[in-house]
């Protein structure tokens, strides 16, 4: 009988097979389809399960039931490979056959015998099972029966392929490829088109277009000349900037030169400004060429920092240092400057020739508008006041220049007033002097203002009033006796007034015949005298007289020491 193991055209057993030796039966396995040594009994191995399998090996020369597949165990593990017949059938264990008839689950086993102890008869001996529909092989009677073999001729089958791993089939070469920038000349520098590399992407891709379509562009010397002018633009501007920057921190400040070219021009220096705000302001009239150089002359000059508010006339395209000198120069500021001690009919005058105006304009607004001018609530509604506005014109420097209206220069002075004021806390501390208002504490000021000589004379004089408004005061009954009060009532300054005039005239503002303070300030107080009116003195000065006539003021305590004083006046003028 042809043994099936070695059909022609098969290859020789290798002792590697899975099948060979001890692997599969536990003997030397024999190729005459001997029996082997086992008493004609499958050898049974304990540990393994008892299910009665068919192997496609080799034995007596029967054939391998068709359909079967490689041994796999209880966790689907593939065993070797499926071994193969001569005509590249692969061969199959009884079970998985089983598994496959009847839907995956295991069958019951066939206990298979063998006649005469094992291969005998040349016979396989087997179980037969119904068809596979889907199993090519499944309709053919199984080998060693009466049934024709229909695939015994070699015709049946093409030649078999090798038990062996199917080889993987090589890429197709393809034949519309072309190197890219990692594999060839790059394209900017083969002259090819930008657009190549876009092109050779999509290449990349199984996309490149056909070898016909649309034709490389190639490049010329206009793309590498709008390179090289973007990147000397880059440089020139960041050359300007890094300038910039160093002229900014390191160079000189830009300056004119000279004092000016002839075209005069009105700034106005507002109060408290800075170096900084008043550069802006020169720069921004055309003054100086920058902030900074003003900045730095004005740091360079000893009296650089007592600059004061007011309208200035200046001349444009001025060097910063003639700036700064020009400001110093009182001959340069168009500012009206209110003194200590002026009265508020002065003041107006002064307005009036500053602005251009009519004499009279701004007295008359004063007359008529001083309640929308700022006074604060404490200063309204005084009896028998003269003007309103007596006291609130503070003593300081204001812009005041053509153009602008009377009511606006006003309120300036009435603001002002109302700061000073406020900073000394004129309206807190008048109740602790015995008086009842700061209105009065007001008034006090102005009278210390217009009777002191010096700034010295000032709290010597406040004593001199707040002791003669005491109820105890027996030297002169309260009355305060002052020509400053009689001559702001006359509207005069003059130091010799007859007994016979002062007595003969009751108006409030004469403290001769009228007793304690006048209806209102005379006048407007500066700083000192401010401040001397919340700060008198305690040495018990009741009297002074200005000996010489005009600036020294001598103070007495009594009667007695007063008429001595008196006669040294007399003396030196000549009475």
């Amino acid at each position: 009988m042809t043994e099936y193991g070695r059909g022609q055209g098969s290859e020789p057993w290798h002792p590697e097979d899975p099948l060979y030796g001890d692997g599969g039966w536990g003997g030397q396995q024999t190729h005459t389809g001997q029996q082997p040594p086992y008493g004609g009994q499958p050898q049974q191995y304990p540990e393994q399960p008892q299910s009665q399998q068919q192997y496609g090996d080799w034995g007596d020369g029967g054939p391998a039931a068709y359909g079967h597949q490689s041994q796999y165990d209880q966790y689907g593990q593939q065993h070797p490979e499926p071994q193969y017949d001569q005509y590249g059938r692969p061969q199959y264990d009884q079970q998985q056959y089983d598994q496959q008839q009847y839907g995956g689950q295991p069958q019951p086993q066939h206990q298979q015998g063998y006649d005469n102890g094992g291969w005998g008869s040349g016979a396989d001996p087997q179980a037969q099972y119904p068809a596979d529909p889907s199993d090519p092989y499944g309709r053919q009677a199984a080998y060693g029966t009466d049934q024709p073999d229909y695939y015994g001729t070699p015709e049946a089958y093409p030649p078999p392929e090798p038990p062996t791993r199917r080889r993987a089939e090589p890429e197709p070469q393809r034949t519309d490829w072309d190197p890219g920038p990692d594999e060839g000349e790059h394209a900017f520098f083969a002259g090819g088109d930008p657009e190549g590399d876009d092109e050779a992407a999509d290449e990349g891709r199984g996309e490149r277009r056909p070898r016909g379509g649309k034709p490389k562009k190639r490049r010329n010397g206009c793309a590498c000349l709008v390179v090289c002018l973007v990147l000397g633009g880059g440089v020139a501007g960041i050359g300007y900037f890094g300038y910039q920057f160093y002229q900014e921190r390191f160079g000189a400040a830009p300056n004119y030169a000279g004092d000016g070219n002839g075209e005069q021009v009105t700034v106005t220096i507002p109060k408290g400004a800075g170096g900084s705000t008043i550069g802006q302001e020169l720069k921004r009239q055309g003054v100086v060429k920058s902030v900074d150089a003003f900045i730095a002359a004005q740091q360079s000059n000893p009296r650089g920092k007592s600059i004061q508010d007011g309208v200035y006339t200046l001349q444009k395209e001025m060097s910063a240092e003639s700036a700064v000198e020009l400001l110093l120069n009182p001959k340069s500021r168009s500012n009206l400057i209110v003194a200590e001690g002026r009265r508020n009919v002065d003041v107006y005058k002064s307005i009036d020739k500053q602005l251009g105006v009519d004499e009279g304009t701004t007295a008359k607004v004063a007359e008529t508008e001083w309640k929308n001018l700022g006074l604060p609530e404490w200063a309204m509604n005084h009896k028998d006041v003269k003007d309103p506005l007596e006291g609130f014109l503070y003593p300081s420097s204001y812009s005041a220049a053509k153009g602008q209206k009377p009511e606006d220069v006003l309120k300036q002075m009435v603001a002002r007033a109302n700061e000073q004021y406020e900073e000394i806390g004129l309206e807190e501390k008048a109740e602790g002097l015995g008086l009842k208002s700061p209105w009065e504490l007001l008034t006090v000021a102005s009278l210390v203002q217009a009777e002191g000589k010096t700034h010295e004379d000032f709290r010597k004089m406040s004593e001199v009033i707040y002791n003669r408004l005491k109820p105890t005061n027996t030297e002169t009954n309260q009355e305060l006796q002052f020509d400053s009060t009689f001559n702001y009532l006359k509207g005069q300054s003059e130091i010799r007034i007859s007994e016979s005039e002062i007595n003969s005239n009751p108006d409030p503002y004469n403290t001769y015949t009228n007793k304690g303070l006048p209806p209102g300030p005379i006048g407007n107080p500066g700083e000192e005298a401010l401040k001397a009116a919340l700060s008198p003195t305690s040495d018990g000065w009741m009297y002074f007289v200005a000996t010489d006539g005009v600036s020294k003021t001598e103070f007495a305590k009594t009667h007695d020491d007063f008429l001595k004083l008196k006669d040294k006046f007399d003396a030196v003028s000549g009475n």
